[in-house]
């Protein structure tokens, strides 16, 4: 091995790291590649299934030779020799095809070489985007699509996030493609008129994205900070896009209020620290900072405040408050209440309820809870027997606790959220 290759891979691993790194990549630069894809082979389908050619040979071939330094540039240099591959053989290099290919394998030649700056503003990306959440497609298409693409979710994990079954989501992947193709939906930036019809599914999206970085709905980690960082710096993107748009900056502001906190929120073991245990002083000031200017900015454009601002609100309470106890609970109730006039779910209800049990006490909060139990609206998600468990608890009623924190296990998708309401029904 020269000089050369010795900078640009590691000593091979075995299989298993292999794989990790192939499923981290991918997690990391999927948009980034399947934007860079798209763009120059002109079809969004086509780009994907190049993508996921490249991440086959990776397979293969990583655990031989090594994880390249620069992983997701190997991945797009692959890729884009099999486009020139699939080119040649349905004979369709004409002259200005045959340069781009010239081109592409003088790329994929210097991979190696390449610089991949995760933190690089890419329009390949926001064009990616754009086009996930095109106006011809359903709100549900638009979410499950960007989540796919753009943030590089399983089938199965977007299922989780969005409540529904994986098959479900499966159809809409697949019918939102289709659809795109129908339409012949260009991949560029539409015009700025267009961009605030498209704002927010683009920031459902974003938001789901960030919520599965949060809580990992499975998985043996609880928390995937590089999601939140891609969220994060895709919500800077939209900002820098339309600077005017309160919601965008309410959902920067939460983001970064919500990711200050995630340096105290699992121990040097992994295992989830929840909020009252957490040692504030390992929360992220400079986040903070960040997140309470964003949603400065926001109201400081005197259009009110839309979810994510409120939401966003709600953070900063926690994120300005010296401890549990010192948390204004009064304020985040009626927040949580303004929450629930203009974008009402269960899952805010959930969250009003916690915060009631806070500002009142738990009896109250229970009955919010039962409520919610017996509309069924929230049948098979883990938050709620685990809600009702923590306030059974506090009221004295351990054994029927006990029993909700078991239920919330078995419904829990995230390895380590399951051992810790595992821990609690065993009386823990």
């Amino acid at each position: 091995m020269n000089a050369s290759d010795d900078a640009t891979v590691r000593s091979a691993p075995d299989h298993g790291s292999a794989e990790r790194a192939v499923a981290a990549v991918w997690r990391i630069e999927s948009a980034r590649i399947v934007g860079t894809l798209t763009r120059i082979v002109g079809d969004f389908s086509l780009a994907e299934d190049l993508a996921q050619e490249a991440l086959v040979d990776a397979l293969r071939q990583w655990p031989i030779d090594g994880v390249p330094r620069n992983a997701g540039a190997w991945l797009t240099a692959v890729a884009k020799r099999k486009a020139i591959d699939g080119w040649r053989r349905s004979e369709r290099l004409d002259d200005r095809i045959v340069a781009l290919a010239h081109d592409l394998e003088r790329e994929q030649a210097d991979a190696g070489d390449m610089l991949w700056d995760p933190d690089a503003v890419d329009d390949d990306v926001l064009r990616l985007i754009f086009i996930a959440c095109h106006p011809v497609l359903s709100r549900e298409a638009q979410v499950a699509l960007t989540l796919r693409v753009v943030g590089g979710l399983s089938s199965e994990e977007i299922a989780r996030a969005l409540l529904v079954p994986t098959a479900t989501v499966q159809q809409r992947i697949v019918r939102a493609k289709k659809t795109l193709a129908a339409a012949n939906a260009p991949f560029e930036l539409p015009p700025r008129e267009e961009h605030t019809q498209r704002l927010g599914a683009i920031l459902g999206v974003l938001y789901l994205i960030f919520n599965e970085a949060h809580a990992a709905s499975s998985g043996p980690e609880w928390m995937r900070p590089e999601l939140s960082d891609e969220a994060i710096r895709l919500c800077r993107v939209l900002v820098a896009l339309m600077p005017r748009e309160p919601e965008a900056l309410g959902l920067l502001a939460l983001m970064e209020l919500t990711a200050a906190r995630f340096p105290a929120r699992v121990d040097a073991k992994g295992e989830p620290i929840l909020l009252a245990d957490q040692d504030r002083r390992r929360w992220d000031r400079g986040r903070i900072i960040r997140g309470r200017a964003a949603l400065a900015r926001a109201d400081a454009l005197g259009r009110g405040r839309g979810a994510y601002c409120l939401q966003a609100a709600i953070a900063e309470c926690h994120a300005v408050a010296a401890s549990v106890d010192a948390t204004d609970w009064d304020r985040i109730v009626v927040l949580y209440e303004a929450l629930g006039r203009i974008a009402a779910s269960p899952v805010v209800e959930l969250n009003r309820a916690a915060a009631v049990a806070m500002a009142t006490g738990p009896a109250s909060a229970l009955r919010i809870i039962d409520q919610l139990s017996s509309s069924g609206v929230l049948r098979g998600y883990h938050l709620l027997p685990a809600t009702r468990g923590e306030l059974l608890l506090r009221l004295g009623r351990e054994e029927e606790a006990r029993s909700e924190f078991a239920v919330a296990a078995g419904l829990a998708g995230n390895d380590r959220e399951r051992a810790l309401l595992e821990q609690k029904a065993q009386g823990g």
